[in-house]
């Protein structure tokens, strides 16, 4: 099946001389939700320009919906979607009518059903008739979104959606943004929330310097670079591990808890040799957790060992 979104050799160099995006080569299946990580100045936000035609690439292709951005201007433009992070609107314009000429700038004739679900799906109804100016930050980010799908896209992407939202809405956005998903529609993420592609994205794709440097599936990623830490809580304090084991593990400075920290995809993790061991020197404990590593964490020593 042709991918939604297709990149092949992607660069952009500005007039200055700085490449912002290094032969970027990128694949992204309709359907799904992607997450673009990175930290600033990765290239994020030059990257989607580019696929939204708002920035000229220097060199390559971009495909979407099996069309070129450059060539099939207004067909790739028309089924996309864009949430930028700031809201650019009049302030002194309704809820309402924002969403509606925004529509409008596409060539679509009036739908009020439409508009009336979107803002009503979005928990806008209520705030129709308000001014922007009147709205808090979060109803403001919901509005965007709001605007973005006036148009009724295909590709919608987000970039930064929550940033500045509180926990409530943003998990209410989330979950807006999976019926979305469900519907058909592909959706690209940018954020600097982590557990945000965590919690929604199907594949993650990590941009540093310009570069992509790895796109995997999530739940892959995790167990390939994920490492797990086992902590040992022991019942009394211990002055030094034993011989046969010290070499795995570490004790906290309150000399109360042991530290193991393994790679999941071994065969022999060593837990149990561990536990006999303690076992065989009188040494108890009362509890054993078990801690996956964030996927921040793997972001961050992917782009450390990059650098």
């Amino acid at each position: 099946m042709e991918p939604m979104i297709k990149i092949k050799g992607l660069n952009k160099v500005y007039a200055g001389g700085f490449q912002a995006l290094k032969d970027i080569n990128l694949e992204i299946t309709k359907g799904e939700i992607f997450a673009l990580l990175g930290p600033n100045g990765a290239g994020k936000t030059t990257l989607i320009s580019s696929i939204c035609g708002l920035s000229m690439p220097t060199s390559g292709e971009i495909l979407v919906d099996g069309k070129c951005t450059e060539k099939d201007y207004r067909h790739t433009r028309n089924i996309i979607g864009l949430v930028p992070q700031e809201l650019t609107s009049d302030a002194f314009i309704s809820v309402w009518d924002t969403v509606s000429f925004t529509r409008g700038l596409f060539g679509l004739a009036p739908n009020p059903k439409l508009i009336e679900k979107i803002l009503k799906d979005l928990s806008l109804w209520d705030k129709k008739d308000n001014r922007l100016m009147e709205l808090s930050g979060g109803m403001k980010r919901r509005v965007l979104i709001a605007k973005a799908l006036s148009h009724e896209p295909k590709v919608l992407f987000l970039d930064e959606p929550t940033a500045g939202v509180d926990v409530d809405l943003r998990r209410d956005m989330w979950k807006q943004v999976r019926l979305l998903q469900e519907s058909g529609v592909t959706i690209i993420l940018t954020t600097h929330y982590i557990e945000e592609a965590q919690e929604m994205a199907h594949r993650v794709g990590v941009i540093s310097n310009g570069e992509i440097i790895l796109v995997e599936d999530k739940n892959t990623l995790m167990k390939k670079l994920g490492k797990k830490e086992l902590k040992i809580e022991l019942r009394e304090k211990l002055d030094s591990i034993p011989t046969a084991i010290a070499s795995r593990l570490t004790l906290s400075p309150d000399k109360l808890t042991l530290h193991y920290q393994y790679d999941s995809q071994q065969e022999d993790l060593g837990i149990l040799q561990i536990l006999t061991n303690l076992k065989e020197n009188h040494i108890n404990y009362k509890d054993i957790i078990t801690k996956q590593s964030s996927l921040e964490e793997i972001f961050v020593e992917l782009v450390r060992n990059k650098a």
